[in-house]
């Protein structure tokens, strides 16, 4: 048998973070991945850019914000080999939106510049209003970073079929280990986490070869990336649980660039791959980190609670068991914050932010989940 301080399954970007922070903290730990590395899910399809949420001062822009400062900070420090700092320009996606970027300039921290239409036009982006300019935002090449926060820690391509847990270890064929992370994105097999209430859809992205000459990269309804090495990645977030990619079929993308030919010329665009993954979110769109409740034990001692009866005392919990999740369509974003978070707790005690914390949506779902018996 191997042995490991921590056991993560799942190798996109949020157990890639998760198993980074945990080795730096000076835990023995090994990754398993069906897959392979950042090669299924949300993280092999992310346009993966990193910028900042524009909105109204909502509790989940705040966070987004923070999780933005914190991993941009941390790509460039660790990974800017990875990591384009091309600066992103968010367009207001019609006439009532540019309208709204006015109220949404308030509450925006976030370093920032407007950039006028006629600007725009200069360089080349079509059908555009005034727009805000993210300097210190940018793109991830997805899979080099997630294989560069892995270089020194155990990896091994697994499907995990069972767990077993015994003498407060965790048996994985081979492998063993005092705690055990779930990453494994809109799935689940082994527990019952229905609370957490994760959904997927599905993302896509293609890479085109092209000349164009964009230095910056673009968002508006859908992701432009700048040309990086003579790539302009075109993405986006769509369909919502169904299990068939509907536009990874014969025709990947139409619908997609069409909508990028209308911001920039596309005209030379030569279609070099397609990339398709479902990227895993949570009820609130809230990311989900920490510990697992023993839904079945909780259920059972408390039959009341799915008639509205509060809770006496803390939750029980599976033991060494925790969940780094549904980071959604910003996974580049939230998973080094996330991921740091997760190692404060497991290894120094550290509580897990509220925002965050599974347990928010527990007793909720106890009353008013259409599959649990009155």
């Amino acid at each position: 048998m191997k042995n490991y301080d921590v056991i993560v399954i799942g190798a996109g970007i949020a157990g890639c973070s998760s198993a980074y922070f945990l080795k730096e903290k000076g835990l023995n730990v090994l990754v398993l991945d069906r897959g392979g590395i950042a090669k299924k899910g949300g993280s092999a399809a992310a346009g993966a850019f990193v910028s900042p949420k524009i909105g109204k001062g909502s509790a989940l822009q705040s966070l987004t914000n923070e999780a933005f400062e914190f991993s941009k900070d941390f790509y460039l420090e660790k990974f800017p080999k990875y990591f384009a700092q091309t600066g992103v320009i968010r367009i207001p996606k019609d006439e009532e939106d540019a309208t709204q970027f006015f109220e949404y300039e308030k509450y925006d921290t976030s370093k920032r510049a407007w950039v006028t239409e006629e600007k725009l036009k200069m360089l080349g982006i079509k059908k555009s209003q005034d727009s805000f300019l993210f300097d210190e935002a940018g793109v991830c090449d997805a899979p080099k970073m997630c294989e560069a926060f892995l270089e020194n820690i155990d990896y091994i391509q697994y499907d995990v079929k069972s767990l077993n847990y015994e003498d407060a270890i965790w048996n994985i064929g081979e492998y063993t280990s005092g705690k055990l992370i779930l990453a494994t994105g809109y799935e689940n097999k082994f527990f019952d986490m229905r609370y957490m209430g994760v959904r997927g859809t599905w993302g896509t992205r293609g890479d085109y070869e092209t000349e164009l000459d964009l230095d910056v990269s673009l968002h508006k309804k859908i992701s432009v990336s700048a040309n990086i090495e003579g790539i302009v990645k075109i993405g986006a977030t769509h369909e919502k649980e169904i299990n068939t990619c509907v536009r990874c079929g014969e025709k990947p993308l139409e619908g997609l660039f069409e909508v990028a030919s209308t911001m920039v010329d596309t005209s030379d665009f030569k279609l070099k791959e397609t990339f398709c993954g479902m990227r895993a979110g949570s009820k609130d769109y809230f990311p989900l980190v920490g510990s697992v409740i023993d839904v079945p034990e909780m259920l059972e001692e408390n039959p009341k609670l799915v008639r509205g009866a509060r809770l006496k005392e803390a939750p029980k919990r599976m033991e060494n068991l925790y969940v780094c999740n549904g980071l959604g369509g910003r996974g580049f974003v939230f998973a080094p914050f996330m991921g740091k978070m997760l190692a404060d707790n497991i290894v120094d005690g550290k509580a897990i932010d509220e925002r965050v914390n599974p347990d928010r949506l527990f007793l909720k779902w106890c009353r008013k989940s259409p599959d649990l018996e009155r």
